[in-house]
């Protein structure tokens, strides 16, 4: 057979050639092999998949589709300043008000006899609020990865996903909380040279029950976040975060505050109600850890996922302890914590979770991308043409802006039209930079860091940096209130 020609691609895989007489005759092993030596394989056709990103093309062509949502590349291979900034901007102000909200918040609650008589509440509150980032924007970064991979395409494998995840952070929520109390307490101890046992009870009560609700309810929003953001063909990576944490800090202040004034007024009749909560919740943490261990998508992370929340605790915690110190000097400093410590930990998360995502698409586990380095000098972060720093340069893009809008909004809803000194706004605007700033470097080190070492980013980097900014945000905001001291500024927000 002197001529070959390819005129039918048919179910079988075998070589075929068709006679004179027009019928498809089988190929011999020997024809087979010089038609596939000489023919260029022609590709396959299109199939019509066209609903998935091109990643999920190559993982799993044969993954199921979510029927009622018409799902397209979300993940483009590099994108511009303006579609980041577009996608980030709205939720990110979005949770800038809930932290303006947050703000007012504590600064009102902070005069209750709870708060007076137990001032150990106040060490909790950025540790609580950490939480937030600890846990839920933790659990944003793993599942926006899942989603841009194609892994939660499949309805079936998507609840799966979701419940084993918000069966994990209740384990977590309860664990972190009952610790951060249990080190609020100590830290008094040692410094004050104090310890109440009912004041202990109610410690560990209230945080155990504030991050357990705060924890579930965060968590189903940003779940619910992620499907729908696939669903519009947003990046989840950029949205997922910030929204998790819009209502984050008001709701951990909200059920704190509630919580631990309601047990502090039954604590004279009703003693026993507190022990009562804490033996509940740890006798459901086995409960809890069953669920998550039977999950392949929890299973890892259960065993793996315990340093980094704990230790973010343990530093949210410190930051707490100076909070306490700089609020007994500086009174209304407390409506400009959650905000500064907020838009940090916001941003970073943003900037943490993408290059997790990028990792995990085009790099296995514990291999850089080639020529990629761990230690970087700041200029490559935040100017080269790499992605990494354009996102850098979008979120330090946002941080002045925002931060304007949410200082005069505080202080027209906390003084009228009274205007912040301009010493005042650029020494609170530096702060701000400074500590993004050094969030976005460190989140590129400690992203490539720990995939160097084969631990996935989506679970420790978030926890590391949020905490991180909790801390940061504290010494900037005190070092900028007593400059402004000291060099009497008479608008001093005091």
């Amino acid at each position: 057979m002197e001529e070959i020609r390819l005129l039918d691609v048919g179910p079988s895989p075998t070589p075929s050639s068709r006679d004179e007489g027009g019928e498809v005759e089988p190929l011999d092993d020997k024809q087979s092999s010089s038609v596939l030596t000489d023919v260029a394989v022609a590709p396959a056709p299109a199939v019509e998949d066209s609903t998935l990103p091109d990643v999920v093309k190559k993982l799993a062509p044969t993954s199921n589709v979510t029927e009622h949502c018409n799902i397209d590349s979300v993940t483009p291979c590099a994108e511009t300043h303006l579609s980041i900034g577009c996608q980030v901007v709205a939720p990110f102000f979005i949770a800038g008000m809930g932290m303006v909200g947050a703000g007012f918040y504590l600064d009102h609650v902070q005069d209750w006899e709870v708060f007076i008589k137990v001032p150990e509440i106040i060490i909790l509150v950025p540790s609580l609020l950490g939480l937030k980032g600890n846990l839920e924007m933790t659990l944003a970064s793993r599942l926006s990865t899942e989603a841009n991979l194609g892994h939660m395409d499949d309805s079936k494998e998507q609840w799966s996903m979701i419940i084993g995840n918000l069966t994990l952070v209740q384990c977590q929520a309860i664990v972190v909380g009952l610790l951060s109390a249990v080190v609020a307490v100590v830290m008094v101890a040692i410094t004050q040279q104090e310890f109440s046992l009912s004041h202990t009870l109610l410690l560990c009560s209230s945080s155990i029950i504030t991050s357990s609700i705060a924890s579930l309810l965060l968590g189903c929003i940003t779940a619910a976040v992620i499907v729908v953001s696939r669903c519009f063909k947003i990046n989840p990576d950029n949205v997922a975060t910030p929204i998790a944490a819009s209502l984050g800090d008001i709701t951990s202040l909200a059920l704190l505050s509630w919580v631990a004034s309601m047990l502090y007024n039954a604590n004279e009749k009703f003693s026993w109600i507190a022990p009562i909560i804490i033996g509940c919740y740890i006798l459901a943490i086995p409960f809890w850890v069953f669920i998550a261990k039977k999950n392949k998508y929890t299973h890892s992370v259960l065993y793996t996922g315990w340093t980094p929340v704990i230790l973010a605790m343990l530093i949210s915690t410190l930051a707490g302890l100076i909070l306490d110190i700089l609020m007994a000097k500086f009174k209304d400093l407390a409506v400009y914590q959650p905000v500064i410590n907020g838009v940090g930990g916001n941003l970073v998360s943003v900037q943490a979770s993408r290059l997790s995502t990028e990792l995990h698409k085009n790099n296995e586990l514990g291999t850089l991308p080639p020529a990629a380095r761990i230690c970087i000098s700041p200029l490559d972060a935040f100017f080269s043409k790499q992605q990494y720093a354009v996102t850098a340069q979008v979120l330090m893009l946002i941080v002045v802006p925002g931060h304007v809008i949410f200082v005069y909004t505080i202080r027209f809803f906390k003084e009228g039209s009274a205007s912040p000194s301009t010493l005042f706004v650029s020494s609170y605007l530096t702060a701000a930079l400074v500590q993004v700033a050094i969030l976005l470097y460190l989140a590129y080190v400690i992203t490539y860091y720990f995939w160097s070492q084969n631990v996935d980013p989506d679970n420790s980097t978030i926890p590391y940096l949020t905490a991180l900014g909790d801390f940061l945000g504290v010494m900037l905001l005190g070092m900028t209130f007593e400059f402004i001291y000291l060099v009497g500024d008479k608008q001093l927000p005091t």
